[in-house]
């Protein structure tokens, strides 16, 4: 039986916010391998990612909230060695998919430690650290999934798409960083969000956001599925209310910049992406 405090520093339930690129990634496949599209569902989302929270969570050792819990407990070494069990699992899983797709997950596990490793730390670096999360569960993440739930398991992934996902993990990234600034700080990490201020983040958030959302529709235009488009960034305008009410109240007083206020944020973000890029996957069925 696992202690309470590792499956909470596990956060599964982080893993939503981050399912949205996996829900684009095979909405835009052309032939799904539905097969590997669950088993790298199961790889990704209930082994990779909380493994990583995990070990991030062993190396921080958080008193303050952190992603998705308000009381994080303190963890212990049985953490560690279940998110190292986890990370072989899902290295040896991955094996049935393919070998590119194993590079991939090697990489990305790789990438996550080095961003938390005590004797790398890239999170204390800005801009090194905010650029590593955009990649790996942007891009790369785009590229592995595409790739792996393809039937032919194509190589040819499109790259626009692969930028547009990564620019819309950096348009949400810094806000989950927004109440972390003080405690961020005593722990020498600076942080992308506290580089850039409390005010600085909502603007290049607001830039980042719209450049992602630019990049779809020059990648769905050109693909003549204009509606797909207007239906996706329909549903994502409850995200844009929420942004702009939220920006207004930090500009009064930066302690709306708060754990409540983020966590809202999150949630509302990842159920209005997720609902979209599902409806698009759904909408593949009747065409």
């Amino acid at each position: 039986m696992l202690r309470s405090s590792t499956i909470q520093l596990l956060r599964f339930h982080f893993s939503f916010f981050l399912l949205p690129v996996y829900l684009f990634a095979v909405s835009q496949v052309p032939v799904i391998h539905a097969g590997h599209a669950v088993l790298i569902f199961f790889i990704l989302h209930l082994l990779v990612y909380p493994s990583s929270n995990g070990y991030n969570s062993y190396m921080d050792r958080d008193e303050t909230p952190i992603g998705g819990i308000k009381n994080p407990k303190q963890p212990t070494r049985e953490l560690f060695y279940v998110s190292m069990m986890m990370d072989a699992v899902a290295i040896i899983l991955s094996l049935f998919i393919s070998y590119w797709f194993t590079i991939c997950i090697i990489t990305y596990i790789a990438a996550s430690r080095a961003y938390s490793y005590r004797g790398i730390r890239l999170k204390k670096h800005p801009v090194a650290g905010y650029l590593t999360v955009i990649l790996f569960q942007g891009a790369v993440t785009y590229f592995m999934v595409y790739h792996g739930s393809s039937i032919d398991k194509t190589l040819t992934v499109p790259p626009l798409d692969m930028v547009a996902a990564s620019l819309l993990i950096g348009g949400f990234y810094p806000l989950t960083q927004i109440y972390q600034h003080e405690a961020d700080k005593k722990d020498g990490v600076i942080t992308i969000s506290a580089l850039l201020g409390y005010r600085g983040t909502f603007v290049f958030v607001a830039l980042v956001y719209t450049l992602a959302m630019s990049l779809l529709a020059v990648s769905f235009f050109a693909h003549n599925e204009q509606k797909k488009f207007i239906v996706l960034a329909t549903m994502m305008l409850p995200i844009l209310v929420y942004f702009f009410s939220w920006a207004g109240l930090v500009w009064k007083d930066t302690g709306n910049a708060n754990f409540a206020n983020t966590m809202r944020m999150n949630i509302l973000a990842s159920i209005c992406t997720n609902l979209a890029f599902l409806t698009l996957l759904i909408w593949r069925g009747f065409e």
